[in-house]
């Protein structure tokens, strides 16, 4: 069972798909801010991270050029996503280290086969 951290400060989104995640068969972890994301990367190493750009205390653009820059979390995968969908996002996503780049509200289906695919190419 893959590991999957979810970085999100909405209750709301947190609450919905770390649910349809569980019910998939992905064990989840959740962070509410970039901080708590830091520390719970080093501490439960997660197969992916699902990182919501817009965060409190640290963004997700850092957090995750923070992970990238780290030998320890430099390679789990991470699927930034955003609510803003403004051209140049997924790039400037990219950019920062992130593997893949999806926006919100999330399509699950969409999500769904961007996890598997980070996960079956970090084996």
């Amino acid at each position: 069972m893959a590991k999957i951290l979810l970085v999100e400060d909405n209750e709301m989104n947190r609450d919905m798909l770390s649910r349809r995640l569980e019910r998939k068969g992905y064990q989840v972890v959740i962070a509410a801010d970039g901080s708590q994301a830091l520390t719970l990367t080093v501490t439960e190493l997660p197969d992916l991270i699902l990182m919501d750009m817009s965060l409190p205390v640290l963004d997700g653009w850092e957090v995750t050029r923070r992970l990238k820059a780290t030998g320890d979390t430099r390679k789990i995968p991470v699927i930034g996503l955003s609510a803003h969908a403004m051209a140049g996002d997924r790039e400037k996503g990219l950019a920062a280290g992130c593997d893949d780049y999806d926006t919100k509200p999330v399509e699950f289906d969409r999500l769904l086969k961007k996890i598997e695919t980070c996960l079956s190419s970090k084996k």
